[in-house]
């Protein structure tokens, strides 16, 4: 009898309860109703941002296409690029763009892992404390200070040291200092994704007898690869994007060469000097910028999807 009476208790319990979270659930909430619409709008925003570029670059695009003597193979197997009169060879430009490139990764990817190494796993606080901020100002400096800097201060240097065989403007000096703009970027992310790793796995690293460099080169590293993977590609399509370094120092005229110590135009460099000359509506060299705009954006596209996929497959999940 007294287990029949508790029993019934607690169905009515359970009956209130239940009874308590429906009307919560009834009641309109303006506040949290209004934030919900605010970020929905913020996403909205976004993809209709990305939606409208897209469609404006395609359509532009295909009015440069369609112009006499311009076709897509043509576009992107020639190297001599002068649309004005009628070659229409863009690899030059992508020659180009993918050495600055190189050359930027070559100085971004190995000091700015080196970097996070040090901040994550050797550096005492106040030291960390000291560091962070100064390569928060090298990512707040403006790009045309940089370009700047590859023109009288780093061409003089190089050519110091290989002599006169540098030429002014020259794809080595921009995709150099075209790194050092890329540095803070790549250590930041990849300082993050080392300091995520568990701290257990360094204790059982130690507890091995590992030393300090062991533990962080062969434990902690792997562990925060996917990271690390995805702050690398971050950088190289920050490089593949970057306008003003190219602009003032690599060049502004197309030439296929492979020679670092020569003057080439990249993708950006030419859409910066096209776009901002005096150039009539529906001509050959302006339709040309939406078309390599397009590849470009294609370019990054491509890079952060594969950036998804490489993330996706090292990841690791710690719980």
């Amino acid at each position: 009898m007294e287990n029949q009476i508790v029993k019934q208790q607690v169905i009515r319990m359970e009956s209130a309860e239940q009874l308590v979270i429906h009307k919560l659930r009834k009641r309109p909430r303006l506040g949290e109703t209004f934030i919900q619409g605010f970020l929905f709008f913020c996403g909205a925003v976004s993809i209709f941002t990305t939606i409208g570029i897209v469609f404006e670059l395609g359509k532009e695009s295909l009015l440069f296409f369609q112009m006499p003597g311009v076709t897509l193979v043509e576009f992107l197997t020639k190297t001599e690029w002068q649309p004005t009169i009628g070659k229409f060879g863009v690899l030059s430009l992508i020659n180009a763009t993918l050495m600055t490139t190189l050359f930027a990764m070559l100085v971004a990817l190995p000091l700015g892992l080196g970097a996070a190494i040090y901040l994550s796993e050797y550096a005492t606080p106040r030291a960390r404390s000291i560091l962070k901020p100064v390569l928060e100002v090298l990512a707040g400096v403006p790009t045309v200070v940089y370009g700047f800097f590859a023109l009288t201060t780093m061409t003089p240097l190089l050519r110091a040291i290989f002599g006169e065989q540098v030429q002014v403007y020259n794809t080595l000096s921009a995709g150099l200092v075209m790194g050092i703009m890329i540095l803070p970027l790549v250590c930041s992310m990849s300082e993050d994704a080392l300091s995520a790793v568990p701290r257990s796995l360094r204790e059982a690293a130690y507890g091995l007898g590992a030393t300090r460099l062991e533990t962080a080169v062969q434990v902690v590293v792997p562990a925060a690869l996917s990271g690390i993977i995805a702050a690398f590609i971050l950088g190289v399509s920050r490089a593949v994007g970057e306008t003003m370094i190219v602009a003032l120092a690599a060049g502004s005229g197309p030439n296929f060469t492979f020679d670092p110590f020569q003057a080439a135009e990249t993708m950006t460099g030419y859409i910066a000097r096209i776009s901002g000359g005096d150039v009539s509506y529906d001509t050959p060299d302006y339709n040309s910028i939406f078309a390599i705009g397009l590849l470009l954006f294609t370019s990054t596209l491509l890079l952060n999807v594969i950036s998804r996929r490489l993330v996706a497959r090292f990841r690791e999940v710690y719980e």
